[in-house]
This record gives C-alpha cells, sequence and structure tokens, in this order.
C-alpha cells in the first residue's frame, strides 16, 4: 500500500538563508532600524541638554588651548569624564554632568586613565606649576611618564585660526556674538600655546556642582 506523500509548505525563512546577497540586505536593514530606534532619541535628548548655571562657550585663549590639547593627543592618557563611583568622586570631586560638556565638540568624556582624569584640574594647581608640567613633567612629578611639550612655549596662539574656529562652532549653534569674534585678536595677542593649553587647564570643572557625590 502507497502512501502519497505531501510536499511540505514553502518556507520563506529558507529560501532567505540560502540567498547570500538576501539575507546580507535584510540583516542591514534590521540593523539600520535598530540603530534608528537607537540613536534617534538621544539626538532629541541632546539638543534638550541645557547648560549648567555659568557654563558658556570657551573664550578665545581657553578655545586655542583646546585646540592643541586635542592636537597634541593629551585625550590618549587623560579623560574628563568623572564617573558615579564613590572612589573616583572621593578622588576627583562631584561625578560629570552632560550639562558641563554642552559646548565640546569634540566630547572628552572617557575612562583612559594613563594619567589622572583632568575633569576637575582647574583651580588645583597654580599657572606656574602647569607651565611647568607640561615642560617637564618631571621636575614637579618625579615618577610621572607623561611626555613633554617644550614647543609650546615658542609657538603662538595663530588669532586668525581661533576666529575661524569660533565661527564655525557658531554656525553648529555656539552662542558666541560678534562682539567675541572682534575681540579675539586682543585675547590671544601675545600669547602662546602653553599660554593657551595652560587657560583651557584651569577653566575645566570651574561650574561643577562642588563636594564629592556619595
Amino acid at each position: 500500500m502507497s502512501e502519497n506523500k505531501i510536499p511540505p509548505p514553502p518556507n520563506p525563512h529558507a529560501k532567505i538563508e540560502r540567498n547570500v546577497g538576501l539575507l546580507i540586505g535584510l540583516v542591514a536593514i534590521a540593523v539600520s532600524f535598530g540603530g534608528l530606534a537607537e540613536i534617534v532619541p538621544l539626538m532629541y535628548q541632546a539638543e534638550a541638554i541645557e547648560p549648567l548655571p555659568g557654563v558658556e562657550p570657551y573664550p578665545a585663549l581657553e578655545l586655542a588651548g583646546r585646540d592643541v590639547y586635542v592636537r597634541e593627543g593629551c585625550y590618549n592618557c587623560h579623560s574628563q569624564m568623572v564617573r558615579t563611583l564613590r572612589f573616583e568622586s572621593e578622588r576627583y570631586g562631584h561625578y560629570s554632568l552632560a550639562g558641563e560638556s554642552v559646548y565640546d565638540r569634540p566630547f572628552q568624556w572617557g575612562s583612559k586613565r594613563t594619567g589622572p582624569d583632568l575633569a576637575r584640574v582647574g583651580g588645583r594647581y597654580s599657572d606656574d606649576w602647569h607651565r611647568v608640567h607640561l615642560i617637564d613633567p618631571r621636575a614637579v612629578v618625579p615618577e610621572s611618564n607623561m611626555p613633554s611639550f617644550p614647543w609650546l612655549a615658542d609657538a603662538e596662539v595663530n588669532a586668525e585660526a581661533v576666529a575661524r574656529n569660533m565661527r564655525s562652532l557658531r554656525r553648529l549653534g555656539d552662542p558666541y556674538s560678534d562682539e567675541d569674534l572682534a575681540g579675539v585678536a586682543d585675547a590671544v595677542a601675545g600669547k602662546t600655546e602653553l599660554d593657551a593649553v595652560v587657560a583651557y587647564l584651569q577653566g575645566l570643572g570651574k561650574h561643577a556642582p562642588t563636594g564629592a557625590a556619595q
């Protein structure tokens, strides 16, 4: 007695698995939708973040110092983000808040700790200490493995480059005024890149909440 075998119904999933190109395309579409679902809300959330009281766009000299800081790769060893961990807040101060970094492009947040976190370094040391530390780190911290940056003392700040950067940031939404742009030349006149980096470091964390977070 013979049995009539009924063929199995078509399996669309098997068809997808056998077609590598189709599988790749569908995976890409799924990943794209998933990425958009996670990223788009964060973009709108970022626009809603307000600066903390006192937080304003970097003045000309500090902005020049920040550019030198990024150019020299200081972020490779120093983060600027105190995490919400007790041992970090006890060492560095209140944990970092998004409202402190509204005008940071790019952000310096991270957890790289070859050197100490610098989010709260402003005002902890004198200008002279920072100058010596940048030129010869081991003169003030004998065990330091930080490289020296003596050339910063000989390089003058380029006022036109700073003004151009400020104009670009204004197009991105930073509230620089025409007076800010007009005053760039006077603000950086006779200043070296060393002066600029020191000014930048001294401004870090000055508007952060006071006291260690528990």
